[in-house]
């Protein structure tokens, strides 16, 4: 089965986020905004317990999660793909640090901490639209306390299986 990782914030930001998404992003119906800490990846159903102990584990040793919304920004020319940018934080590093460093896969990128609101769009609807945003001015700041591990449904689309509460007090 395959299973992802990431941080929901809260319903106000996942507005705004969804306000540009339902217009601009191919994957709006299959899962709400989110910060993704742990790309989709395949598991085995006696591989999951284990896995379970360990993010219950990396969750009480981790802080809640800061973020702060600064600006849009986009991959382009990597992916058509954008994003409101969140500022790097030490809580945020240390959640994807910890969920990777048994991992032996290789990252084509480096972690950008961000939530999508476009993607899949044409080159000239790329432009338009980032051109657009970037003249606005998007800020928002909240600590997040939950991280979620999601399964992928036959449909495509996600929903959580468990949520981790994060700190010492989880």
């Amino acid at each position: 089965m395959k299973y992802g990782i990431a941080l929901f914030p809260s319903k106000p930001l996942q507005d705004q986020a969804n306000s540009f998404r339902m217009r601009y992003d191919t994957h709006y119906a299959q899962i709400p905004p989110h910060i993704t800490l742990k790309d989709p990846f395949e598991l085995e159903e006696d591989q999951l317990p284990q896995l379970l102990k360990s993010l219950k584990e990396i969750a009480k040793n981790a802080d809640p999660a800061y973020i702060k919304v600064y600006k849009v920004d986009s991959f382009y020319p990597q992916s058509n793909t954008i994003f409101f940018k969140i500022q790097e934080h030490e809580s945020l590093t240390y959640l994807y640090k910890a969920l990777h460093q048994d991992s032996e896969e290789t990252k084509p990128y480096s972690f950008v901490p961000h939530l999508t609101i476009g993607q899949d769009l044409s080159e000239d609807e790329h432009a338009d639209i980032v051109g657009r945003l970037k003249m606005k001015e998007f800020e928002h700041e909240e600590t997040i306390d939950r991280m979620q591990l999601l399964y992928q449904l036959e449909n495509g689309s996600w929903t959580v299986y468990e949520t981790f509460r994060l700190g010492k007090e989880a």
